[in-house]
């Protein structure tokens, strides 16, 4: 049977509807998955049954994250934030880890698992880092690749893309600065930034700073190995018994 995928959306809190990118949506479809919009919830028993309906938890883009999260106070550059997902996602990760249930989070989702598990961000890596950096929020169409990500040896990020270096496109402003508990970085870009992560007592933990839904719609083979390793896992077959 096809696995559940548990994903949350972003929220216009003004007007006070849920959306996601129909990216975000096809690319888990077409691995195999069913994705399913969670609303948010504060209550922790509506929580807890929703991890346990849910075969694995994908996490997307968005917003900023809220810096009272990881003990800080709003940098001058930090941009529009959002609480009430902060907080959802939040608790999501950290139930659907209990369960050691597999999660997949790009750009802030990738930063949210982060702060969940104790690290935290640069609010704004042009403003907090003094070296020179790459453009990380590209000017090019969402879909292109931007810069190179090298690949750490014999990580799960290794095993999925087969490769020591590959292209990624690029929409973000704030990185990965302290990496939270069992979290190893899999991914960094020419200029330093952390740019994937992965759990290491975890049976599938895996946070890209890209958006490869974007790539995978523009056929890009490397971002759909990302989708299909992780809906494998939500189906708990190893990559070598699917046909």
């Amino acid at each position: 049977m096809s696995p559940i995928i548990g994903v949350v959306p972003s929220i216009d809190e003004d007007k006070g509807q849920y959306f996601i990118n129909e990216d975000n949506v096809k690319s888990l479809s077409e691995a195999g998955g069913i994705p399913i919009l969670l609303p948010y919830f504060k209550n922790e028993s509506t929580a807890d049954e929703l991890v346990e309906r849910i075969d694995g938890l994908y996490l997307t883009g968005g917003n900023d994250i809220n810096p009272f999260l990881f003990g800080e106070e709003p940098h001058q550059k930090l941009g529009v934030v959002n609480q009430q997902r902060d907080e959802f996602e939040m608790i999501l990760v950290q139930k659907v880890l209990q369960k050691n249930k597999p999660v997949l989070g790009v750009c802030k989702g990738c930063q949210i698992i982060n702060v969940a598990l104790g690290g935290s961000v640069y609010q704004d890596i042009y403003d907090q880092i003094d070296s020179t950096l790459l453009q990380h929020h590209q000017q090019a169409y969402d879909g292109y690749p931007s810069h190179f990500v090298h690949v750490t040896e014999e990580s799960l990020l290794s095993k999925i893309v087969g490769s020591s270096e590959i292209k990624v496109n690029s929409r973000h402003h704030q990185a990965i600065k302290r990496l939270g508990n069992s979290l190893v970085q899999s991914g960094t870009a020419n200029d330093g930034i952390i740019e994937a992560i992965e759990g290491k007592d975890y049976r599938y933990v895996l946070g890209v700073q890209w958006h490869p839904e974007n790539m995978a719609m523009q056929g890009d083979d490397t971002s759909k190995k990302i989708f299909d390793s992780f809906i494998e896992a939500c189906s708990g077959i190893p990559s070598e018994a699917k046909n």
